[in-house]
């Protein structure tokens, strides 16, 4: 006859245990700087300048141009004697003069740091990080 045994068998069982918390925070610092720019503004400056004078027959009239940095634009008018005469009547003398002015205006920049600490399973902060090179492990 054959008595039965009593037999054991191993059983492995996980679980999750809470050995502490990570806590990340951000804190935003701000600074003043005062930043510098060059502003560059043209002017110009029109002169009108009489000329009054009668082209001879044939001659070409005058175009715009450029002389020591002035724009020279000439006005013509067709005037009814015995005969059609172009006369020149004025030029336009544009000059361009450039003013820098330095400018400064204040600005307000913003910057984050995040801050990192550990939390006991009891709430207690037991590890602080305040550099950003630091690395805790949960």
């Amino acid at each position: 006859m054959t008595l039965p045994l009593i037999e054991e068998t191993a059983r492995i069982d996980k679980r999750a245990v809470e050995t502490g918390r990570v806590r990340v925070s951000t804190r935003t610092e701000t600074t003043e700087q005062v930043l510098r720019e060059t502003l560059r503004s043209d002017m110009v400056g029109v002169t009108r300048v009489p000329v009054n004078r009668t082209l001879a027959k044939g001659e070409m009239p005058p175009v715009v141009r450029e002389e020591n940095g002035v724009t020279i634009i000439p006005v013509l008018e067709e005037i009814l004697v015995v005969e059609k005469r172009l006369v020149l009547k004025e030029e336009v003398h544009i000059r361009r003069t450039t003013a820098g002015e330095d400018v400064e205006m204040p600005v307000r920049l913003r910057r984050q740091h995040a801050v990192i600490e550990r939390v006991s399973p009891e709430g207690h902060v037991t590890a602080l990080s305040p550099t950003p090179s630091s690395e805790i492990e949960p």
